[in-house]
C-alpha cells in the first residue's frame, strides 16, 4: 500500500544507511523519543545498518510506561467498584500495579470493558445509566483530541455517570527535562511524528534553540526511520540547529488547529509524574475546573493513593536512555512480558518488551 511498502522497501532503506555511513565522521548519540519508532528499529535491525560510532538512545516516548504506578493502582481501586464500568484500551489491563493488574480485577469479577476509542465508553454510559462508567484516558497529544471530545460530547448530553481517570502526557517538557539534565548525553532527537501530527512542531523551535539540537519530525516506518536519522546527521555534521519535518506527508508545522483548539478547552496543562522518573513541569493535561465533575479522580476520592517502585526495575534509566533493557539485572529472568516488573516489559510500545521479543542476549 502507498505509504506504507514504499517506506519498509530494503533498497531504499540500505541507500539511506549507506548514506548515512557516507557522512558520518564522529560519534553521534541520537534519541528517538517513540517507543513505535524504537520497536521499528529493534524488529528491523537498523541499528546494525549504522556506523559503529553512532549510538541509538531510546526515549520516554511510551505512554503506557510512564503512566506513573500510583495511577495504577488509583485504576484498579475504581475498577473493582461493583457499581462501576471501567473501559480502557487493552494496552492497559495488563500494566502491574503495586499489587496486581486490571486484568486480575477483571477475573476477580470487575466490569472492565476493552474498546477502541473513548466515544464508545460514552455509549455506553448512555446505554447503563444506573452505572458509573470510567474511561482511562491514557497516552500522549495524539489520543488527547478524543478523549476531549469525549468529555465535550457527555457534557452536551448531560451525561452524569461518565467520567475519565486522565493520565495525559506532553512532549516537550519530557525532551527540555531530559535535555537539561547532568546526564544528558543526546545530540539529536527523532521526534514522534503521531504527536506531531496534533500539535505541529512549533514548540519544539525554542528547544533547538536552547539546547542547540537538531530535531526531525519522523515517521515509523524503517525507511522514515533511516530518513530521519540521517536528515539528523546532515544537521550534527554540518554544525546546523534547526527542527525539520520528514514526516511530511502527515505533519503541518501548524499541526491540526481544530484539535489543538478542543484540547484548550478542555485541558490545562500541569505538572505531571512520569513512572520511573518522577515529576516533570507542566508536561501533562488535567480537566480544567469547570468539568471536575468528569475527573474520576475527584469522584472516587482516590488522590490519597500512592506507590513505590519494585526495588529490581530499572524502567526508568532505560526510559531516559541511560541504560539498555539488558543492562537490567532481572531482565530475562524476574521480568519477562508473562510477568513483569515494570510497564516496558509488556507494553507494545516499551523497549523492554522489544529487546525480549527481538534482540535478546
Amino acid at each position: 500500500m502507498k505509504f506504507v511498502d514504499e517506506y519498509r522497501n530494503q533498497e531504499t532503506a540500505a541507500q539511506y544507511a549507506a548514506q548515512i555511513r557516507r557522512i558520518t565522521t564522529r560519534p553521534w548519540n541520537i534519541m528517538e523519543i517513540c517507543g513505535g519508532q524504537t520497536h521499528t528499529i529493534v524488529k528491523s535491525g537498523l541499528e546494525d545498518l549504522l556506523p559503529e560510532s553512532m549510538t541509538l538512545i531510546h526515549g520516554p516516548g511510551c505512554p503506557v510506561c510512564v503512566t506513573p504506578l500510583e495511577t495504577i493502582d488509583r485504576a484498579v481501586s475504581i475498577a473493582g467498584r461493583s457499581d462501576v464500568i471501567f473501559s480502557s484500551f487493552g494496552d492497559m489491563l495488563r500494566v502491574p500495579g503495586s499489587t496486581k493488574d486490571l486484568l486480575t480485577v477483571k477475573s476477580e469479577g470487575g466490569d472492565i470493558r476493552i474498546v477502541y476509542s473513548p466515544l464508545d465508553a460514552v455509549a455506553i454510559a448512555k446505554q447503563n445509566p444506573e452505572k458509573k462508567v470510567v474511561f482511562f484516558a491514557v497516552g500522549f497529544e495524539t489520543t488527547a483530541p478524543a478523549n476531549a471530545m469525549a468529555v465535550q460530547q457527555a457534557n452536551k448530553a448531560g451525561l452524569k455517570n461518565f467520567s475519565i481517570l486522565c493520565s495525559q502526557a506532553l512532549v516537550p517538557p519530557a525532551m527540555r527535562f531530559l535535555l537539561s539534565s547532568e546526564e544528558n548525553r543526546v545530540q539529536g532527537f527523532l521526534a514522534a511524528g503521531h504527536v506531531c501530527s496534533v500539535t505541529g512542531y512549533e514548540e519544539y523551535e525554542p528547544l533547538a534553540d536552547r539546547y542547540h539540537v537538531p530535531i526531525v519530525v519522523t515517521g515509523f516506518e524503517p525507511v522514515d526511520i533511516l530518513q530521519g536519522i540521517y536528515m539528523t546527521v546532515r544537521q550534527l555534521e554540518e554544525r546546523r540547529i534547526a527542527v525539520e519535518n520528514q514526516y511530511a506527508r502527515v505533519v503541518r508545522r501548524e499541526g491540526n488547529r481544530p484539535a489543538r483548539k478542543l484540547l484548550a478547552e478542555i485541558f490545562d496543562i500541569a505538572d505531571r509524574p512520569w513512572r520511573g522518573i518522577g515529576i516533570i513541569p507542566q508536561s501533562g493535561f488535567v480537566l480544567k475546573e469547570k468539568f471536575a465533575t468528569f475527573d474520576a479522580e475527584k469522584i472516587f476520592d482516590v488522590l490519597h493513593i500512592s506507590a513505590q517502585e519494585s526495588p529490581l526495575c530499572i524502567a526508568g534509566s532505560v526510559l531516559q536512555g541511560l541504560k539498555k533493557p539488558y543492562d537490567c539485572p532481572a531482565f530475562g529472568k524476574e521480568c519477562v512480558p508473562e510477568r513483569p516488573l515494570g510497564a516496558p516489559m509488556v507494553s507494545s510500545e516499551g523497549a523492554c518488551a522489544a529487546y525480549y521479543q527481538f534482540r535478546r542476549r
